[in-house]
């Protein structure tokens, strides 16, 4: 074992819950430890349900084609801790790591707290001790008791569209949900604001107003759309013409135009057009929509055949994905499918009906918290789906392959928790970056 996945075990016992959201005890820590999160390079914020992570890719490969050095905190990871922690630039080597979390662990003395929040203290830390121009923040859960959101002046802010998620930690309505993403909004920052429902709009509005907050909202401020080969974005400062993202799928256009307007809101850097247009082809953020074209699973289809994984895990996901599949509709779409049992599979699966010819229901492998294989496969036949189970991925796979002599195209879908195992396991034909 790992120096560092030692230390991570040990932190996983400080708190009793997975998830208790408050911050008062990274305030605590953070302040034994000096204050890091008050010397961080400007700090860009990014909240929302969907989309934060290929917002925050596609900003960073924008900013870092611009020249600039940028530290990058997302979370969960698919295959490593230590692709949680971005500094300027390279993914947080062993070493570093091990040393910035023991030392976390040293001054936490103990004391009751999250493994979100002491590993996030221990981002703070590394960044704190490296030049960059740029730290790119994604919240982990919700907004307002956030443990990023003890940054409390960052230079701009972005929520990426609000959707029913997590409804046991942040409400049970969209407009209970979009107050605790505009928890991160702060006095006097703009904030960039992806198309939202009604509800959610008008709850990030009426936040922005009390605090005095800009807004720079998609379809009012700004748009995008895309066009041929071509990505179209506007604003009052005129039309770019960019290349089409270099994440698939429709949604990843206006993920990418959330991008564009952070940058150009960044007015202090002068991001140009070039470095806008190679960070929208650029951008890589692996299991979001993502074509595995080597290694082990690829190797148990027919090489016609194609093979899609995504993370996404809730109803908006599934209907980002239904859009994807009503333009797959050149051959069968088989789903392999597993979900944390928290979720909801049926408002998931519901908009891909229609372009599904077989669900093959997974377990999470080593996910205490699964989906059993009997709800999925319930939740198939609700829709009169043709659904079975097996005992893994590869197992999937192998039987589709046996029982269908048709290309068509898989899609592995339902769970971050088993993108990553689906990546570990075909690490040797595929790169995270």
């Amino acid at each position: 074992m790992k120096r560092s996945e030692a230390v991570l075990t040990r932190l996983k016992t400080l708190h009793p819950r997975v998830i208790d959201l408050s911050l008062d005890r990274i305030a605590r820590l953070l302040a034994d430890l000096g204050c890091p999160e008050q010397a961080l390079p400007p700090v860009v914020h990014v909240a929302g349900t969907n989309g934060k992570g290929s917002l925050i890719a596609f900003l960073r490969a924008i900013l870092e084609a611009q020249g600039l050095r940028v530290h990058v905190y997302t979370s969960p990871h698919l295959i490593r801790f230590s692709e949680r922690i971005v500094v300027a630039g390279e993914e947080i080597g062993e070493e570093q790591l091990a040393a910035i979390l023991e030392e976390c662990e040293l001054v936490n003395a103990g004391q009751t707290i999250t493994f979100f929040e002491i590993t996030t203290a221990a981002a703070f830390l590394a960044f704190s001790r490296v030049p960059a121009d740029v730290t790119l923040l994604e919240t982990g859960l919700g907004g307002r008791l956030d443990a990023t959101n003890m940054v409390d002046r960052p230079v701009l802010t972005a929520i990426t569209p609000v959707s029913l998620d997590h409804r046991n930690f942040l409400g049970s309505t969209v407009r209970e949900i979009a107050g605790e993403k505009a928890g991160i909004l702060k006095p006097g920052v703009s904030c960039v604001v992806s198309a939202q429902t009604p509800d959610a709009a008008d709850v990030i509005e009426a936040r922005a107003i009390a605090l005095g907050a800009p807004l720079i909202r998609q379809n009012h401020d700004w748009t995008v759309r895309a066009h041929a080969n071509e990505m179209i974005y506007e604003s009052a400062d005129g039309s770019l013409e960019l290349p089409r993202p270099g994440l698939a799928g429709r949604h990843q256009v206006d993920n990418a135009g959330a991008a564009v307007a952070c940058a150009m809101a960044l007015t202090e850097f002068g991001i140009d057009v070039q470095a806008l247009a190679c960070g929208v082809a650029s951008a890589a953020w692996p299991a979001r929509l993502h074509e595995l074209t080597g290694g082990p699973l690829r190797a148990l289809l027919p090489p016609d055949w194609e093979l899609w994984l995504d993370g996404g895990h809730n109803p908006a996901a599934g209907a980002a994905l239904a859009i994807q599949a009503h333009a797959w509709q050149d051959r069968p779409l088989h789903l392999v499918f597993g979900m944390l049992d928290s979720k909801d599979p049926v408002g998931f699966l519901m908009p891909l009906m229609p372009y599904v010819t077989h669900l093959v229901v997974v377990e999470i492998p080593g996910e205490p918290g699964t989906m059993t294989a009997s709800r999925g496969i319930a939740a198939g036949e609700v829709f009169g789906l043709k659904a079975d189970a097996a005992a893994s991925v590869r197992g999937a796979l192998s039987a589709l392959a046996r029982d269908y002599n048709t290309a068509a195209r898989v899609l592995i879908c339902g769970s971050l928790h088993l993108a990553g195992t689906v990546l570990a396991d075909n690490v040797f034909g595929e790169s995270l970056h």
